[in-house]
């Protein structure tokens, strides 16, 4: 989910099956050639900077709510002297208003006609392509991503609604002629909803992944409590704002902010509750996992998304210079704050030497600073707190033996003194079973190990609980087919430049997160994903 491999919505868009808007392909070289976008981009951040500082409510049934706690600000992670906004410290009664508001317009929402709610979605991807260049410079400004990033998640929710859109009219909305199971007996499948969800997102794809898990439950009928992480509630309002002006009825979608933890007894006890999709840390996503399990009167639905460890594997048959382009992207894009970020790679121990000098030597070219300048490629970590966990993993690896190729600094000074920027960094020579290697950082920092032999290499990625992204880079097709063979993760990549783990796009990958990763095995940007948000009924008619 990332920028090199963009798609976006022509301004008048040819009509696919059953009319339905089909996107052109942008590619990462052509995105960067047309420099239309950089001014609109641009004008896109004077006009938001002008909403910089503004107090923000939340939204119940439509109606304007302020919470009696008082708000909290958010300060951009570019520079902490610019204050995003102010937004609600919401409370559990809160978030009990909301669920019941959501309850209450489930039933004539989950009977609308299902070309009914796609008709509506597609008038929120029309909204959101009008409105993306004020979109990607508030996800910018909030947290701090470049502007193609910023703009690539802008495009990937329009593309995600569009293709949900066809999946559901090709599988007439999830009804399907069955049987007969005797003689004079019509029957049929049929897929109904739920009932409320809360919807809890991050920060690290604000708007987009908000948008796909809300997306999935409404489009098959649901209603939503929508909660964004307070490092991000701005995206957040934007795309509940963009669904109510497309259409989405008062209560059907709802908006609440503030700290996750004044919310989570009432989303997991509240019997309301029909399901939970929350997109985070895996030790918050285990936590509501087991908590709604055990307080609901019986199973509900949980899709979750956790993150990762994902490695690349570069044998000596490698392109090198393709393996470094496309793990250098997948590792430093975003400042490797994605649950798909490269995060450690095996290298073939008789060319570790040699793609280590590559590889140093490309990552040194990489430009730190400012996201909103358009020659920078790494912005800011999201907050203190990540750039203390980057200091401590360097401090412990060079205290561990580790060898720092490259970078490995906190970088505070001129520019850099009012923000989270920290350098890019390549570490060796670890051991293996080092801590660092099993655990996520969120952070641009890359660990280097070696191999003598694939299934060498195979055992060593393959030994996490984690199974997001993975990739290898090989001439090999034999190679190759051992790796897709045998690897451990949902989304793996053989040989691909533009991101050696990341870049999956909604119709072309299935994101999808294995062991630790994932809670149901059907990934966004999938054919079974909208399966997650909705339950068989047998429907079987015996004529007289």
């Amino acid at each position: 989910m990332e920028m090199f491999n963009l798609k976006c919505r022509c301004p008048s868009p040819s009509a696919g099956d059953g009319g339905i808007p089909v996107a052109s392909k942008v590619t990462y070289v052509t995105l960067f050639a047309d420099e239309r976008i950089h001014p609109e981009y641009e004008s896109g951040l004077e006009r938001f900077s002008r909403s910089l500082d503004e107090y923000y409510p939340m939204y119940i049934n439509d109606e304007e709510v302020e919470s009696d706690a008082g708000e909290f600000e958010h300060r951009s992670p570019i520079d902490t002297s610019i204050v995003v906004g102010h937004f609600q410290k919401g409370k559990r009664e809160h978030g009990r208003r909301a669920i019941a508001a959501a309850r209450k317009t489930f039933q004539s929402w989950s009977m609308t006609p299902w070309q009914e709610r796609i008709r509506v979605m597609l008038r929120a991807a029309d909204v959101i392509d009008e409105r993306k260049f004020e979109i990607a410079a508030a996800i910018t400004y909030e947290v701090g991503k470049n502007r193609l990033e910023a703009l690539a998640e802008a495009w990937e929710a329009v593309d995600a609604i569009g293709y949900y859109a066809k999946i559901m009219e090709q599988y007439e909305g999830y009804t399907r002629k069955m049987g007969p199971g005797a003689p004079g007996e019509d029957c049929r499948m049929v897929c109904k909803p739920y009932g409320v969800w809360a919807v809890i997102s991050p920060f690290n794809f604000p708007f987009m992944l908000a948008n796909g898990m809300a997306l999935g439950a409404l489009i098959t009928g649901n209603t939503v409590v929508l909660k964004p992480t307070s490092e991000a509630p701005l995206t957040g309002l934007m795309l509940y704002r963009i669904y109510r002006d497309a259409g989405v009825p008062a209560g059907v979608v709802n908006y609440i902010t503030g700290p996750g933890a004044n919310f989570e007894d009432e989303f997991t006890s509240n019997p309301d509750v029909a399901g939970i999709a929350f997109t985070g840390s895996r030790d918050v996503g285990m936590r509501l996992y087991r908590r709604f399990l055990a307080s609901q009167p019986y199973p509900k639905p949980v899709v979750l998304e956790m993150g990762s460890k994902n490695p690349s594997i570069v044998t000596s048959k490698a392109d090198f210079e393709k393996a470094v382009e496309g793990i250098v992207r997948s590792a430093y894009g975003y400042s490797g704050q994605k649950c798909s970020a490269t995060s450690r790679i095996y290298v073939q121990s008789n060319v570790k030497a040699q793609f280590l000098d590559l590889l140093k030597a490309r990552v040194r070219q990489l430009v730190v600073g400012d996201p909103r300048r358009k020659d920078v490629f790494i912005g800011p970590l999201i907050n203190q707190v990540a750039v203390k966990r980057f200091a401590s993993a360097v401090g412990e690896a060079r205290n561990s033996g580790g060898n720092i190729i490259c970078g490995g600094h906190v970088l505070n000074d001129g520019d850099y003194a009012r923000g989270y920027y920290v350098e890019p960094t390549v570490i060796a020579d670890l051991p293996s079973d080092h801590r660092l290697f099993k655990e996520e950082l969120f952070a641009p920092l890359l660990l280097v190990d070696e191999f003598k032999t694939l299934d060498e290499a195979l055992t060593k990625a393959n030994d996490t609980e984690y199974g997001l992204t993975a990739g290898i880079f090989t001439e090999d097709p034999r190679e190759t087919q051992k790796f897709l063979d045998e690897i451990q993760f949902g989304v793996v990549y053989a040989n691909r430049r533009g991101g050696a783990t990341t870049g999956a796009w909604p119709g072309a990958q299935t994101f999808v997160g294995w062991r630790a990763s994932g809670a149901t095995g059907r990934g966004v940007g999938g054919l079974h994903y909208l399966l997650n948000f909705l339950r068989e009924q047998s429907q079987t008619l015996v004529s007289e």
